[in-house]
């Protein structure tokens, strides 16, 4: 190893991003004190920010309608609690993913079916027609770490079976298919601006959708049943009432992720090209592949993964990437659902409404690891190398040549 170790590179996406565009949106905020997202010191003119945000990320995305709301995983519950999803339905969802992938179909009432993933790291399209039953009423499409699902092949195989699809875009705004941004593909979808995300407000969600159903439900259940006139405006209500949550988004958060939303074009070219120069320069090692991309164009290039043939190669070379300050990493805060304790004891926060209550025995088939031979055997060989918008050419450079002398000394 060289005596002289190059400083390891700063990691974060929108987050580093932050900038005066941000301040100055806050600031007017804050002088117009006015946080709230439906009125203000003026009831004749509501605040502009979460406004303005839905209507950039409609014309961003491609969809009629969009709705902010506090979080990601509140999007997660809004949107399958808006296309009626509930106790007895049941939603296709890829084993290996965040806990809120999980949880917000659990918390409406609903039972998760997990399915294994492919060497794209996101749903392998063939579990849809494996795994749908009568109860089956929607396919979660989680467009893994910035690349998208093949998508074209899953409305397909959902819609001819009278499925909706529910995109999670939440680790991936910005990434597209087929020259489309994900989240116009789908029945519906979900943004994230949480801290780690390519654009971020600290805390914060998007629900996107082409159906006025949808979008009127969306509205009153982030906002206790209401539905104002404000989306009165936008589509006409036909929804009788219903009791609602509280999942709306604050004009401060409001300020940052649009801000944060009109880099994301900025921050993709920028790890693309990062990305591009790592895998140039490490492409044909022996023994190591990368993760199949189904658009190349598409992906937004934060973090490439690299595929070892033998999974026992993986903790040593990580190792060593590690001593030379390379960032790497075999997890990235996502997992098989199957080894997190809400899944082993089957339990929400009421046993009456826990949707494997009437399973004889658990954990059952479906819910264990050895029932996921692809994603086990996939996930024990992959090391992720994240991109973030402080890398410099310089680092690619490093990051590649730092794995080549790797490789030289793992693979002898």
């Amino acid at each position: 190893m060289s005596a002289t170790l190059r400083p390891r590179p700063v990691p974060g996406l929108g987050c580093n991003a932050y900038g005066k565009e941000e301040e100055e949106l806050v600031l007017d905020v804050l002088r117009r004190k006015e946080p709230f997202r439906y009125y203000g010191l003026n009831p004749q003119s509501p605040p502009p920010m979460v406004a303005t945000l839905e209507k950039e990320m409609c014309a961003f995305i491609g969809t009629d309608y969009a709705l902010a709301v506090s979080s990601g995983t509140a999007a997660l519950e809004v949107a399958y609690a808006a296309i009626g999803l509930g106790p007895g339905d049941e939603v296709i969802v890829p084993a290996w993913s965040w806990v809120s992938c999980v949880t917000a179909i659990m918390r409406v009432g609903a039972r998760p079916v997990f399915c294994e993933i492919d060497d794209t790291l996101n749903i392998d399209p063939a579990e849809i027609d494996r795994l749908i039953t009568p109860n089956t009423k929607a396919v979660s499409v989680i467009h893994y770490q910035g690349v998208a699902s093949p998508m074209d092949e899953i409305v397909h195989a959902a819609h001819r079976k009278g499925l909706f699809v529910v995109e999670d875009c939440a680790q991936s705004l910005g990434a597209t298919y087929r020259g489309r941004q994900i989240g116009s593909w789908g029945d519906v979808a979900i943004f994230s601006f949480q801290y780690n995300k390519t654009a971020t407000c600290g805390e914060g969600g998007m629900v996107v959708t082409r159906d006025q159903r949808i979008y009127e439900r969306a509205v009153r259940l982030h906002d206790l049943g209401n539905y104002r006139p404000f989306h009165a405006a936008i589509v006409t209500p036909r929804e009788p009432a219903f009791a609602g949550g509280q999942f709306r988004m604050s004009e401060l958060a409001a300020a940052v992720a649009l801000a944060q939303l009109r880099k994301i074009p900025a921050i993709k070219a920028h790890c693309r090209a990062v990305q591009a120069r790592v895998l140039a320069k490490i492409a044909g090692l022996e023994g190591i592949g990368v993760r199949r991309v189904p658009d190349p164009e598409g992906d937004f290039g934060f973090e490439p993964y690299l595929l070892f043939a033998d999974p026992a190669k993986v903790a040593p070379f990580q190792e060593k990437l590690n001593a030379r300050n390379v960032n790497c990493g075999a997890r990235t805060g996502s997992y098989g659902q199957y080894n997190r304790e809400y899944v082993k004891t089957g339990q929400v926060h009421h046993p009456a409404l826990s949707p494997f209550k009437d399973f004889k025995e658990w954990p059952a088939p479906g819910y264990r690891a050895v029932d996921f031979p692809k994603t086990e055997a996939l996930t024990s060989r992959w090391m992720a190398l994240p991109i973030g918008w402080l890398y410099t050419m310089e680092d690619a450079d490093y990051i590649a040549d730092a794995i080549v002398a790797v490789h030289a000394e793992v693979f002898g």
